[in-house]
């Protein structure tokens, strides 16, 4: 049995050094290159994190299950040349999300088995996610803190048992590390995004009263040892993204919350949604106690900005020529279009506003289309036109990708489609870095 090194965090945070991680919440293969390629560049670790509706015991969205990511990310690694050893993988909101229209029984059924999966995977951070009403919990009540813990500690103890199965076949497994609590809208965005609703930045006695709620209830469940693994509570610092623009982090308005977390010598917070805020507000973040910073959408978002100029590139490179082009821009737009279920929803508007949130938004629905067969088939057939080429042209990169463009002439990155993909991505993540010093864990 191995210590999680990620209560690192919590040590250098409490010495007073600002070091904390981010969270690739991703399951998009350029992203987690990007991600993991980075990674290996600076030698440190990285977190990577699926959700409980992208991966579950039935293979969620993705078509996962927990032990088909984990092997899609060890495989990651191998093609990069990484030590899979330095990945933490991550559960996100596990519980009985994707089953509130059960009662509790089905429903904490089908949680115990989702958590269960994800341990017996080699997850290592968990975050318990119990927030969330049931069908028979009353629709005209506030979900009290007792409730949501009670059900958090047993599901607790279900990973606790999974672990302890685990060690049988691997000795060596990493003991997991928990988080709780839950202050953000639920996985993959608000819906109606596009109104600022203005965003509350946690209070401090609700912060207080759920960390004592399942401090409790762990004990209740005789889990007063696995309590020193909560490494972290989920708060709203109050940041959100919004389909063209962003709640920006107010260290003034946060101030009373941040000081709150020097009570408790053994947390730090976790903010989810910090998609989109500037470097210098993820630093903020980091030095006023927020241990993870979660990304989720943003770094699809890049990743679709590079696709876009790549088909640019592309249009601008055959026209006038035999070659077909990908016309992945359009193709993409055809089959939103004809399956609205993961946008319609989240989106508000007139027609022209509508079509340039699917493309634009930074809430990023489009991400959920990308696995698409037809999506899949015209991003292929972009990278191979871009291929036949000697190279992507450099005027056309200038134009379209300028920060690519400096790094290939600098003999940085390489001149190739995928290679300029993945770089648009870490625009995005040496933002966290910055922010983070994870090199330091």
């Amino acid at each position: 049995m191995k210590p999680n090194p990620l209560k690192q965090i919590i040590t250098k945070q409490k010495a007073g050094e600002h070091v904390g991680i981010y969270s690739c919440c991703s399951a998009n293969n350029y992203v987690i290159e990007a991600a993991i390629e980075r990674a290996k560049k600076d030698n440190a670790p990285v977190l990577i994190e699926s959700t409980a509706n992208q991966v579950d015991q039935f293979g969620g969205y993705t078509g996962m299950k927990p032990a088909d990511f984990a092997k899609f990310v060890q495989d990651v690694c191998e093609k990069c040349g990484y030590d899979f050893s330095r990945i933490f993988l991550g559960g996100d909101h596990l519980g009985p999300l994707t089953w509130t229209h059960l009662p509790e029984k089905e429903a904490m059924k089908n949680a115990e088995d989702l958590i269960r999966s994800y341990v017996l995977a080699g997850f290592t951070k968990i975050h318990i996610d119990t927030s969330m009403k049931v069908a028979d919990d009353d629709p005209n009540t506030r979900l009290s803190d007792e409730t949501i813990s009670r059900r958090g500690a047993h599901l607790d103890r279900v990973a606790e048992d999974a672990y302890q199965e685990l060690l049988k076949t691997n000795p060596e497994a990493v003991r997991p590390v928990y988080v709780v609590g839950s202050e953000v809208p639920i996985p993959g965005g608000a819906q109606g995004a596009s109104e600022d609703t203005g965003i509350q930045v946690t209070k401090v006695e609700d912060f207080k009263a759920t960390v004592s709620a399942f401090e409790k209830a762990f004990a209740n469940e005789g889990l007063e040892e696995t309590w020193k693994d909560v490494i972290a509570v989920v708060v709203q610092p109050g940041v959100e993204e919004k389909d063209a623009g962003c709640t920006e982090y107010d260290r003034e308005k946060a101030k009373e919350l941040m000081a709150a977390i020097k009570d408790y010598p053994n947390l730090v917070f976790e903010g989810h949604s910090t998609d989109y805020q500037t470097k210098i507000k993820l630093k903020e973040l980091v030095e006023d106690g927020v241990g993870v910073l979660k990304v989720g959408p943003g770094l699809t978002f890049a990743m679709r900005e590079g696709l876009f100029a790549l088909a640019h590139i592309e249009e601008e490179a055959f026209k006038g020529t035999n070659v077909e082009t990908s016309h992945l821009i359009d193709v993409l737009e055809e089959v939103m279009l004809e399956k609205p279920d993961k946008w319609a929803k989240y989106y508000t508007g007139n027609e022209n506003e509508l079509r340039i949130k699917r493309k634009y938004s930074f809430s990023d629905r489009c991400r959920y289309y990308m696995p698409d067969p037809r999506v899949q088939a015209a991003i292929k057939q972009l990278m191979d036109n871009l291929r036949s080429l000697p190279e992507v042209p450099l005027n056309l990169m200038s134009q379209f990708m300028p920060t690519q463009y400096t790094k290939v002439r600098e003999g940085v990155l390489e001149n190739d489609p995928e290679a300029l993909v993945k770089d648009r991505v870490v625009n995005t993540i040496d933002e966290y870095l910055y922010a983070t010093h994870q090199e330091k864990l």
